[in-house]
């Protein structure tokens, strides 16, 4: 499986994106997802992650109620809609997978329990 996210740019205050994360090859549908975000100086971090079928998802505190993990897996597509952004949102947003255990209800929080990573897409929120 390769993973390409899409969907970055610069907003102000207050605005919204939707991050999205094609992946190409591979048994998309089985595989637990997560985002995971970098900003300048910090180690990366958990964003959210959402399990195979999209029944169970897991965020960081700072982002809930804020944003949404979604997945269509006929569309091989994880998503991540990210409202009420703030500068703090500002990092590089990376999306993984993990096939760690295929068509659990698993979903996962640290980094080194997923395998496959996308390139990454810039988020600049301005104040």
């Amino acid at each position: 499986v390769q993973l390409q996210a899409s969907g970055g740019g610069s907003v102000p205050a207050g605005g919204s994106l939707r991050l999205s994360c094609a992946a190409s090859g591979g048994i998309f549908s089985g595989y637990a997802m997560g985002w995971f975000r970098q900003a300048p100086g910090k180690e990366r971090e958990f964003v959210a992650a959402i399990n195979y079928d999209g029944g169970s998802t897991s965020y960081v505190d700072s982002v809930k109620g804020r944003f949404t993990i979604s997945r269509e897996n006929a569309k091989k597509t994880v998503y991540l809609q990210m409202n009420s952004l703030n500068p703090e949102d500002t990092a590089v947003y990376y999306c993984a997978a993990s096939s760690r255990a295929l068509y659990s209800g698993n979903y996962y929080r640290p980094a080194s329990l997923y395998n496959l990573w996308g390139q990454g897409t810039q988020v600049t929120v301005s104040s």
